[in-house]
């Protein structure tokens, strides 16, 4: 039999995290076969690699397809890391440059106003608008992402020192301390750990091409979001604000630092607009109105948008469910169009 048509088939299954053949990542070390009976051995990135059942299984499917095939059997072993190097590349140890992606640092200033909430949703809409999405979840000591992403008990996978799978979820690739620890576990940390823990998520882990990475913020103008400002030189940033008046003061000092470090603000989201009531179907400013378009205008950056007082969003935050998933629901509407005004101004 031709052990060429054994690879030309291999060479449909793929890594399921890497999401590229096995072939073309050099992680068939050798085919052998006789009288039909078929051996594949693999070199796996990691021997505790958790989809290693469904590589076995994907091989046997398309090895078995072959005509003369009478059985396929699947040896797995590892890759050594000068071959890992060639996949992932040797890390660097300053903050990676991300020259093809853009880099969205949300912020908000204050705590409480959604913006894990936005950051999420955006996201997802990001990637159902056809985008390559990843998400950084960098509020290190009060991440929530998970939760919203409904990814609390998934964890990522690590290759040898100093390669991490990020989690995927409605395409999105997400890396969050809530995915590292339990989620009763209190951290109490000083600022260069914590700044330490972001290089690490920006260069450890194997984000692959992306188009988008946003980076969910700590709230305050503390050292995350000025090690992003000053470090990440294409960076740019978008203020979530609600309408009240304290939230558009506190948002507005985010903005003033981010001009002060040369970062571009893209524009500011107003999220909790309004609240419409189910009976009379009017809107209700509960906290204010215009606050959003304000800050926008005193900053000089576009206003990118309105997102309503929903119980719907709620619900599905604490549930784990995206309804930005649905790109013709209300909501999912709401952020496609935000995503394209973004896209626009980029």
């Amino acid at each position: 039999m031709n052990i060429d048509k054994i690879y030309e088939a291999l060479g449909n299954v793929n890594d399921p995290e890497l999401k590229r053949s096995l072939v073309d990542l050099n992680m068939i070390k050798s085919v052998s076969e006789e009288k039909g009976h078929v051996k594949v051995v693999v070199n796996l990135t990691t021997m505790g690699c958790p989809l290693k059942n469904t590589i076995k299984d994907d091989i046997i499917r398309e090895v078995s397809a072959l005509d003369e095939v009478k059985s396929v059997e699947v040896e797995f072993g590892e890759m050594t890391k000068e071959e890992k190097e060639k996949i992932f590349g040797v890390p660097e140890q300053k903050v990676r440059s991300f020259e093809n992606t853009t880099v969205l640092a949300i912020g908000s200033g204050k705590g409480g106003v959604g913006k894990s909430t936005v950051t999420a949703n955006l996201g997802v809409a990001l990637s159902k608008m056809g985008y390559n999405v990843g998400i950084i979840d960098a509020d290190i000591l009060g991440y929530s992402i998970p939760q919203i992403m409904g990814i609390k008990d998934e964890r990522p996978t690590v290759i040898g020192e100093q390669v991490i799978i990020p989690v995927e979820k409605e395409g999105v690739k997400i890396m969050s301390m809530g995915n590292l620890v339990g989620e009763d576990e209190a951290l109490i940390w000083r600022g260069p750990i914590l700044t330490g823990v972001l290089h690490q998520f920006l260069n450890e882990v194997h984000w692959g091409e992306l188009d988008f990475l946003l980076l969910d913020l700590p709230p305050g103008t503390g050292d995350i979001p000025l090690s992003i400002m000053q470090e990440m030189k294409n960076s740019k940033f978008l203020i979530v604000t609600t309408p009240q008046i304290t939230a558009k003061g506190v948002a507005k000092r985010l903005g003033i630092m981010a001009q002060k470090t040369n970062t571009e603000i893209i524009g500011v989201v107003e999220n909790m607009s309004y609240f419409i009531c189910d009976n009379c179907n009017e809107k209700h400013y509960i906290f204010g109105q215009g606050e959003g378009e304000k800050l926008s205008n005193e900053l000089g950056v576009n206003f990118l948008g309105e997102i309503p007082l929903l119980k719907t969003i709620r619900e599905s935050s604490d549930k784990g469910v995206l309804p930005s998933s649905d790109l013709e629901s209300n909501i999912g509407s709401i952020y496609k169009a935000i995503g394209e005004k973004i896209i626009k101004n980029i």
